[in-house]
């Protein structure tokens, strides 16, 4: 700011050196006034070029620590994040807000150099002239006063544009991921639609921002020139009346028509700056999220990364014992779902590990050991070997061998085998070039590869036919315990599943009814029955 003050100024008092030039008496105070104003000159374009470089430098600094902090809140966030706000919302920050709030803080180095500008010409002209320099103190608050007259609708309008385009965003994001389903039944067209009908409504939106940004961006050009035009009738009349000499004639035109710069800059600080508290206003909205669950205040003790622990919900009554292969089954899917996430420390709850609160534990610790996977998690674009390694790039990153292993037992070697470069062949992003269950093979490789302690998994083939399914039931159990003592839970309510797990555990309205091996509970449980086997007889 200190730079753009010191450029501005040098070039105020440009004006000042050339009508002194001119009403010079000799020829050396012609040469020392030309001097004076080759020095001004220079200082000015030592101090243009070192104000931009620093007006670069906050841009980008303030765009990207941005990012750094919106990238450092989703973390913090986690799952509590799409339950909050719109992925729209979190992608418009990173697209759009990031500029708007970097060309604020750029636009205040210019800014803070014309207000100063205008202050100093307004001085000089006062003391030359004292009625030209109260027109120039009169003229310029008008002029801002009636720019600011724009500056609310702008305000307003900008806010609607900039919620409806999250939205729209967030809708072209569920319709990409959507596709594949859409096609299958035949609702491209419906959805289209319904984009095409959003969209409009957002150009609508841009139309009305537009309008008002037009007349900010034609009053830069009005307003100024009008005024410039009045000071400079006023200076001639008072030339040719003999109040003023020609050299401050000409410097007063000098003035009128460096005015042009600082009033438009100081149009464009209320415009950037409008923009940018927009903008940092969703900003602000996305910091102020806190997570719904918060790190203990006071730790009692750090769960093992290598431990096998005993898990129990005491809101469902669901015990899991550390080293067996459990399986929950539920007539309403959502509830086992929910003690799922209250086990993997997802949501608030009481949930105890050895007898220990988990809501006493520090999350990383518990994320060390107990895994969840579900439907939702993603493929990340890059090579298939590092999506699938969670340690990949690191001292214990898994060999092909037990990328392999983990393949085989996901039964998912046959989606590797098809590839041209196997597990150096690059994933298009949300690994778009598989289908639906083949990504649910990938991830649950993953999940796999991962090796926790306590893996809970939701409905991990769902998207899958019966064959492969079968195979993936056989193959996950033996897979974990030859990995030591380790704990699998498996929500879902396949047969070909449950048969395969040491003990199912049913639960009625959130909460467990029966416990035991699925033929046992098939025998003993007409509710868990009618569950697993859809309504049909036994």
């Amino acid at each position: 700011m200190s730079l753009g003050v010191i450029w501005m100024v040098a070039m105020a008092l440009g004006p000042a050196a050339i009508g002194r030039a001119l009403d010079a008496p000799d020829f050396a105070g012609l040469l020392r006034w030309a001097g004076v104003f080759v020095f001004l000159c220079a200082v000015t374009a030592w101090a243009n070029i070192m104000r931009h470089r620093f007006a670069v430098y906050n841009w980008l600094r303030a765009a990207y620590r941005t990012i750094q902090l919106t990238v450092d809140q989703a973390n913090r966030l986690g799952a509590t994040l799409p339950k909050r706000i719109a992925t729209g919302e979190v992608v418009s920050i990173g697209n759009s807000d990031v500029s708007h709030i970097g060309g604020a803080l750029d636009i205040l180095l210019r800014g803070s150099g014309a207000v100063v500008a205008i202050v100093v010409v307004s001085i000089i002209l006062l003391t030359t002239s004292f009625q030209l320099g109260l027109v120039v103190l009169i003229g310029v608050p008008l002029m801002m006063s009636a720019v600011a007259l724009l500056i609310r609708p702008l305000h307003t309008r900008q806010a609607a544009y900039r919620e409806q385009q999250g939205r729209l965003i967030s809708r072209a994001g569920d319709i990409v991921a959507g596709l594949r389903v859409l096609r299958g039944v035949g609702g491209e067209s419906v959805f289209a639609a319904s984009y095409r009908t959003q969209s409009q409504k957002l150009r609508t939106e841009g139309v009305r921002v537009g309008k008002v940004d037009a007349l900010l961006e034609a009053a830069q050009v009005l307003l100024p020139g009008l005024f410039v035009a009045l000071v400079t009738w006023l200076g001639a009349r008072f030339a040719l009346a003999g109040e003023i000499q020609v050299g401050q004639l000409f410097s007063f035109y000098g003035y009128a028509a460096f005015l042009l710069v600082p009033l438009r800059t100081i149009v464009e600080l209320v415009d950037k700056v409008t923009r940018g508290l927009v903008a940092a206003r969703r900003m602000v909205y996305l910091l102020q999220l806190e997570p719904e669950i918060d790190e203990p205040g006071a730790l009692d003790r750090s769960m093992p990364p290598t431990s096998a622990v005993d898990l129990h919900d005491p809101t469902s009554g669901v015990t899991i014992e550390a080293g067996r292969f459990i399986a929950i089954a539920s007539a309403k899917p959502e509830d086992a779902a929910e003690v799922v996430d209250r086990l993997g420390r997802y949501a608030d709850s009481s949930v105890t590990a050895d007898g220990v609160p988990l809501e006493k534990m520090a999350r990383r610790a518990i994320r060390e050991v107990i895994l969840v996977g579900d439907n939702d998690a993603r493929l990340f674009s890059g090579e298939l070997r590092a999506e699938l390694d969670p340690r990949a790039g690191t001292p214990r990153a898994a060999t092909d061998e037990e990328i392999r292993a983990a393949l085989t037992a996901a039964s998912a070697t046959d989606i590797v085998d098809a590839l041209p470069d196997g597990l150096d062949s690059f994933v298009a992003e949300r690994g778009r070039e598989f289908s639906g269950g083949q990504q649910q093979r990938l991830r649950l490789a993953r999940a796999l590869l991962a090796d926790t302690p306590m893996l809970l998994l939701v409905e991990p083939t769902s998207a899958v036919d019966a064959h492969t399914e079968a195979r993936v039931a056989a193959r996950v159990g033996p897979y974990r315990a030859e990995r030591g003592s380790r704990s699998t839970v498996i929500a879902s309510t396949s047969p070909l599943v449950l048969d395969r797990a040491d003990k199912v555990i049913y639960l009625e309205d959130g909460k467990v009814v029966a416990e035991g091996t699925h033929r046992e509970l098939l025998r003993t449980e007409p509710r868990y029955r009618a569950v697993v086997t859809r309504g049909e007889d036994a």
